[in-house]
């Protein structure tokens, strides 16, 4: 495991030490959501309100396969059509924030497809698409082709991924160029394929169906995992494949070659959207396997992050440091990862945020852990769904309490507090006062000792200007590290 975690924190190099280019080809779609909370039904149809508080757009279809690339550390190069309306230009915007350039958006008449999912309370409530499919007119499809040429052409990708969402970006004949032109380059074609008929595919490396997908194309019912396995070698073999990565929910992923199956299980997880898990499954897919990984490698690594997103709420790309952290929490060293540089916490108070749950903040030296530190940090967690813990650094604590001060260094007062289970994250920080971590991260509760006023609270102004709270909880009397110390004599 540790050398696919390497892989991760190293953004996939290349054998060769690059970092590795990827170029994706599909339907391009604009995901918008509009989140609020369920208070009550609708007085004039059995229908629950939602109240709206807040709106979000994420990149979806061929374009959250390209974030996924993008939030792995590759290089990514994206090719698809849109429509000069607003959508088209959001979307442009949502690639330009992920670091992925626009300049393969072939714009044209017909509209930018969207799709509007209402939240209530966490739950999808509705969905409205707007959408214009079949194949795109011939001069359009000309067009995109002389764009993935040229692409080629320019610089050789390391990989080449079709995503189809049967929209009309990828009809047989585009998957068949493109598909040409990649394998005459020397370049593995990864498809997450659609529709009944996979002679489109012809040629390529491998596909990513889902198991309703697997049965539609091979006549099989999706409960009989023994024929719908056959019919998947049957593709294998009838396509011209190297191999078909089956994705199979709660029953993890399996990995079909000729003459050979290997099955990953799935790890479990509570599971809140698996929208986009398939696009996160053949990004990562491709990310490993042109690092130079292994089939199964590339595999497990896809497993794993399949399993990351379907326990986030909407279409959410997966990370790299999230990534590497679920590798080290399967090889049971996750509590040392809770300790997170700024930049990382505040990505992942960002993701915690966007799933919806309810951070918490607190600080303090925490210099010889004792039980009143325990109890005051588990009442605190119990204020939200996350903990994120500001420590103060080793400097910081001699300025506040003295040139004797820390009694334990700064890396093992994290670690301990690491291993914490009411503890998500650990923060290092050697200012004065939290006030900027506080700033970077904009936690939802901040909580002090009740020992504190509340006008006494670094940085409760702050967090109730943004909506949240703040939270003074009774310590326990006559424990203390100083009372300890002096114990000790």
């Amino acid at each position: 495991m540790n050398s696919l975690v390497d892989a991760v924190r190293h953004g996939f190099p290349t054998p060769a030490g690059r970092t590795p280019r990827a170029l994706v080809v599909g339907d391009l779609i604009l995901d918008r959501y509009l989140w609020g909370e369920v208070e009550r039904i609708s007085p004039e149809a059995p229908v629950p309100v939602v109240r709206l508080g807040r709106e979000t757009v994420r990149l979806g279809g061929a374009g959250n396969v390209a974030a996924n690339l993008a939030g792995l550390g590759l290089r990514v190069d994206l090719y698809g059509h849109v429509g000069e309306d607003f959508d088209g230009r959001a979307l442009a915007t949502e690639l330009a924030a992920a670091g992925i350039a626009a300049d393969g958006l072939l714009r044209g008449p017909r509209p930018t497809i969207s799709k509007t999912r209402v939240i209530g309370s966490h739950q999808q409530m509705i969905r409205l698409d707007r959408e214009e499919t079949g194949a795109f007119p011939a001069v359009e499809q000309a067009r995109l082709l002389d764009a993935v040429r040229a692409a080629l052409a320019a610089d050789v990708p390391d990989v080449v991924i079709l995503s189809d969402y049967a929209k009309g970006c990828l009809p047989a004949e585009v998957c068949q160029a493109v598909i040409a032109m990649a394998r005459g380059a020397g370049v593995p074609v990864l498809v997450d394929p659609k529709g009944s008929d996979y002679r489109k595919y012809r040629g390529a490396t491998g596909l990513t169906p889902n198991k309703r997908e697997a049965a539609e194309a091979t006549g099989v019912s999706v409960r009989d995992t023994e024929a719908l396995l056959a019919g998947v070698a049957g593709l294998v073999r009838d396509l011209g494949l190297d191999f078909v990565a089956l994705t199979r929910g709660e029953e993890g992923l399996s990995l079909v070659r000729a003459g050979s199956q290997v099955h990953l299980p799935a790890r479990a997880r509570q599971v809140f959207d698996v929208s986009g898990a398939g696009d996160t499954v053949i990004a990562s897919l491709a990310a490993g396997l042109a690092a130079g990984l292994g089939l199964e490698e590339a595999g497990v690594l896809a497993n794993l992050a399949a399993g990351i997103v379907v326990g986030k709420v909407g279409t959410v790309p997966v990370e790299a440091w999230e990534l590497a952290r679920e590798m080290e929490r399967q090889g049971g060293i996750s509590q040392a990862d809770k300790i997170c540089d700024w930049t990382r916490a505040r990505a992942q108070v960002e993701a915690w945020h966007r799933d919806g749950r309810r951070v918490v903040f607190t600080n303090g030296c925490f210099d010889l852990l004792h039980a009143g530190h325990v109890g005051y940090l588990e009442q605190a967690r119990k204020l939200g769904d996350r903990l994120v813990v500001g420590l103060n650094t080793d400097a910081s604590v001699s300025r506040l309490k003295g040139p004797a001060r820390p009694v334990i260094h700064e890396a093992d007062r994290a670690r301990v507090l690491a291993a914490l289970e009411a503890v998500d994250a650990v923060v290092l920080f050697g200012e004065e006062t939290p006030l900027d971590l506080i700033l970077a991260l904009r936690p939802d509760v901040l909580v002090k000792g009740d020992d504190y006023r509340e006008d006494q609270v670094v940085g409760a102004a702050e967090v109730k200007s943004w909506g949240g709270s703040v939270a003074l909880i009774p310590v326990l009397a006559g424990r203390s590290t100083t009372g300890i110390i002096a114990k000790l004599g």
